[in-house]
């Protein structure tokens, strides 16, 4: 058996809170943050291929910056999922005793960082590189994405503030690096007709 280490020492009576508001809250608001909790992260990949849809038009350098933007994110599951390894925090409906409105994911299934709020805020952040208001509707998102996580009962608060956290010093960094070189880049890229379609709308 894997030993794994409990968090409910940290915030466990405010993960508490939220699940018994949960329970007591409107069954429309309950379903749409279910639902939202589910499947809100395919918002983040529509706002990734509109942001290289516009970027397009605006010149190689900045469709390159926004093709990087998924790639970011995709870094920033990898580190989630090395601090996952290391951590192995179980997941707070197995360690409390606590009523959930979705099902506790299995023993192993580690729960610090929330990789939900990991990718969302990686990708919010670096779609900021490439267009504020699609940047800002995506940290929106990333928020709203980050609570839905503890009020359904999966995560504890510690578990979505360290994905935020590491979302941001993943993106952050990967993305001044990609703005300081896409120039560049793209000047080699475009000399070849495969990438000259991605970075061009001419």
């Amino acid at each position: 058996m894997i030993m794994a280490f409990g968090g409910a020492s940290i915030d466990g009576s405010a993960y508490r809170d939220v699940t018994h508001w949960a329970q007591h809250a409107p069954g429309w608001l309950d379903t749409a943050v279910t639902v939202w909790s589910a499947y809100g992260l395919a918002l983040f990949a529509v706002l990734m291929v509109l942001a290289w849809w516009r970027a397009r038009h605006q010149g190689a350098a900045e469709a390159l910056t926004a093709l990087a933007v998924p790639l970011v994110a995709l870094l920033a599951y990898g580190v989630d999922l090395v601090l996952k390894s290391a951590v192995r925090e179980d997941r707070p409906c197995r360690t409390l005793r606590v009523t959930t409105l979705e099902a506790c994911p299995a023993h192993g299934d580690w729960s610090f960082p929330s990789n939900h709020a990991v990718i969302a805020v990686a990708a919010a952040v670096a779609l900021l590189f490439v267009s504020r208001r699609l940047g800002a509707l995506a940290c929106g998102a990333a928020v709203a994405m980050a609570v839905s996580r503890v009020w359904i009962g999966v995560h504890y608060p510690h578990d979505v503030l360290a994905g935020v956290l590491v979302g941001i010093l993943v993106a952050l960094p990967a993305m001044l690096v990609v703005r300081r070189w896409s120039p560049a880049l793209a000047r080699r890229a475009t000399a070849t007709a495969p990438l000259r379609t991605l970075l061009s709308a001419s």
